[in-house]
């Protein structure tokens, strides 16, 4: 008697080596879109910029010439510690002025004052209007004919003729710095204004018990505790301002005599009004290195405020 021979069974289905992608690669491939888009849009810019730097380039005759680093050492042997006292003087002064504004409104606003709501919106209303009409407005109120500002500084006998506030070197870079602390000083009030309604109102009751006057609250209570917000709020303005263009350039265009020049208008004047490519893109590396320091320290201060 023959037994049958028992069933044979299935190989098991053969598994597809190639066809999945690690973890790796699929996170590769759906960055991929944003990757291309940010070299194309970016990184391939800023590169083709830099090279440019070491080439004489005229915007209006062709081709370039190599001449290494030249462009770079014009300005380090010329006008580039001028240009950077420039900006650092407009770039302290357009930081520490709104800074201080906004600081004592936003302090005033947490007190509970009557109508706080109704004077918050009508503190934001600079902070909305486009830089450039800015501009424009406090060079009206500047004009040495018409000016809002001679007439009532006239009028109340504070002054005996108009003064051109924008065409002369001593006044100038002060014009510049007020018209940008009205333009900014509300973002700096809402910000600040923000960090003084997180401290608790109890620590302030413990120290009025305790004998604390207002001052003394401020330095014991206030300050520690608003005092990483404070100092976002002046890095992140200071890095604003340090490459700021729209308002000195409508105001002064880098003038009188130079004397509001900054990078910004510097870059722009020589790459547009003077056609050098090359001398233009040199200063904008020099500038750059000193916002990469910038964004530096800001990335180090966050940090530590997330470590915290």
């Amino acid at each position: 008697m023959s037994t049958a021979a028992p069933p044979q069974k299935a190989p098991p289905p053969r598994q597809r080596t190639g066809g999945r992608l690690s973890n790796g690669a699929f996170a590769l491939l759906l960055t991929a879109p944003g990757l291309a888009l940010f070299a194309a849009i970016i990184f391939y810019p800023l590169l083709s910029a830099l090279f440019t730097g070491f080439f004489k380039q005229d915007l209006r005759l062709p081709g370039r010439e190599f001449v290494g680093l030249d462009n770079f050492t014009y300005w380090l042997d010329g006008d580039f510690l001028t240009i950077l006292k420039q900006t650092l003087i407009f770039t302290v002064g357009a930081t520490l002025v709104p800074f201080a504004l906004g600081f004592a409104l936003a302090l005033a606003l947490n007190t509970g004052l009557r109508g706080s709501g109704f004077l918050r919106g009508l503190f934001l209303f600079p902070w909305v209007i486009p830089g450039v009409v800015v501009s424009f407005l406090w060079m009206w109120i500047f004009n040495a004919n018409y000016g809002v500002l001679n007439g009532v500084l006239m009028e109340t006998g504070i002054i005996d003729e108009s003064v051109a506030w924008l065409g002369r070197p001593g006044t100038a870079m002060l014009a510049v710095i007020v018209t940008k602390t009205w333009a900014s000083f509300p973002w700096m009030m809402v910000m600040l204004l923000a960090g003084l309604q997180t401290v608790p109102r109890e620590l302030h009751e413990a120290a009025s018990m305790d004998g604390a006057g207002s001052i003394r609250r401020f330095f014991a209570v206030t300050w520690p505790q608003v005092r990483g917000v404070a100092s976002i709020v002046l890095l992140l303005e200071f890095i604003w301002n340090f490459q700021h263009f729209d308002t000195i350039y409508v105001l002064t265009g880098g003038g009188p005599a130079g004397t509001t020049e900054t990078f910004a208008t510097a870059v722009y004047q020589t790459a547009f009004k003077g056609f050098d490519i090359g001398r233009a893109t040199a200063l904008g590396g020099l500038w750059m290195l000193l916002l990469l320091l910038l964004v530096a320290v800001y990335l180090r201060i966050t940090e530590r405020k997330g470590d915290a």
